[in-house]
């Protein structure tokens, strides 16, 4: 008891009497280095006749055991490595903040650097990669099944500017796969639900919520805003607008789907001389054979798996790291637990994007 009350003494004084930080963490391991001696075990404590095994901590007024004092030494030293870790990432993520941000983005507040430190603790994204996610703006078309864990996702990333368009409202059938909505707010429009979530996730970004369908009319406008796209809707006339705009536009488009069991995500930027979506997709299936989710039933956790290989795909485009899905299609069988990735490429005699050199 006494051991651990002299650990309160030093620190005590050194808060009260403002000790210079040298002298508190030279008195704390002096005591902790008595302490030690203090309990540790002599030759005299070895019962007559017995062996060292029988060694037991030293009887002492400071109390307590030599093993325990060593674990509390540790323990702290692991503690404080840590600490000094984070307090030199922060030093590096301020250094490599302290480049010219892009117009328009603000600086980052104390309070983000530490929530983003487990990012910048990444040498594929940094400081540097975190700027970029700030700067960013992503359009996400569809508040549903894929929409929920894309969005938020990039809200806890940090990407700065979130736009979401959707014409729907939440339902409670909804709610078995679309977790960013709640019972509590059935009825209300999808963004809206996606707005109130995104935001208590992360204060720090900008949602901008577009509560009407995409169309021929206003696709190109709402495009033309963004750096990079999401499409998680159900309905093929969507995706293939939704193609159309981007290619059109130049901004990459990262599209995912799912039915039942399977899922699909690739990165489609037909700017960089790769394939769009109509490449690898030119004809519009049949309704009867791509049933949708309210028709053919979707396994509740998987849109949160493709969903989140999306959101992933976005912060590595954003953010430089790693190698994207542009150029491949990744295929996720949940029933049998098998992902492979196949290659795909540009057509030539693509009606979207054939005649665009990337």
């Amino acid at each position: 008891m006494i051991g651990l009350l002299g650990f309160v003494a030093i620190w005590g004084a050194a808060r009260f009497l403002a000790v210079p930080r040298w002298l508190y963490w030279t008195l704390t391991i002096q005591w902790w280095i008595i302490l030690i001696v203090m309990t540790w075990p002599r030759w005299s404590d070895v019962p007559e006749g017995g062996t060292t095994e029988k060694l037991t901590a030293h009887p002492s007024i400071v109390g307590g055991d030599p093993r325990g004092w060593l674990a509390l030494g540790f323990l702290a030293a692991v503690v404080l490595a840590y600490r000094n870790a984070l307090q030199r990432v922060r030093a590096k993520a301020a250094a490599g903040l302290a480049d010219p941000v892009p117009q328009g983005t603000p600086a980052f507040r104390e309070a983000e650097l530490d929530r983003y430190a487990r990012h910048i603790l990444l040498r594929e994204i940094g400081g540097p990669g975190q700027k970029r996610l700030k700067a960013a703006r992503v359009l996400v078309v569809g508040a549903g099944g894929l929409g929920s864990p894309v969005l938020l996702y990039l809200a806890g990333a940090g990407v700065g500017t979130i736009g979401v368009i959707d014409a729907d409202v939440v339902e409670n059938t909804n709610l078995q796969r679309q977790v960013i909505h709640t019972d509590q707010r059935i009825g209300m429009a999808k963004v809206f639900s996606a707005e109130i979530a995104m935001r208590a996730l992360n204060p720090f970004i900008e949602v901008r919520p577009y509560n009407r369908a995409l169309t021929e009319a206003n696709a190109a406008a709402l495009v033309a805003d963004y750096d990079l796209v999401l499409d998680g809707t159900d309905d093929f006339d969507t995706r293939y607008l939704v193609n159309r705009t981007c290619v059109a536009a130049g901004v990459p488009l990262i599209s995912g789907a799912l039915t039942q069991w399977e899922g699909q995500v690739s990165l489609f930027d037909p700017a960089k001389g790769g394939p769009c979506y109509a490449c690898v997709f030119p004809v519009k299936p049949a309704a009867e054979l791509v049933p949708s989710c309210a028709v053919a039933g979707v396994a509740a956790p998987l849109p949160g798996i493709i969903g989140g290989v999306m959101a992933m795909e976005a912060v590595k485009w954003i953010t430089g790291a790693g190698q994207t899905l542009a150029g491949r299609l990744m295929i996720h069988d949940a029933l049998y637990s098998e992902t492979r990735v196949i290659g795909v490429k540009r057509r030539q005699d693509c009606a979207v994007c054939g005649g665009r050199q990337g």
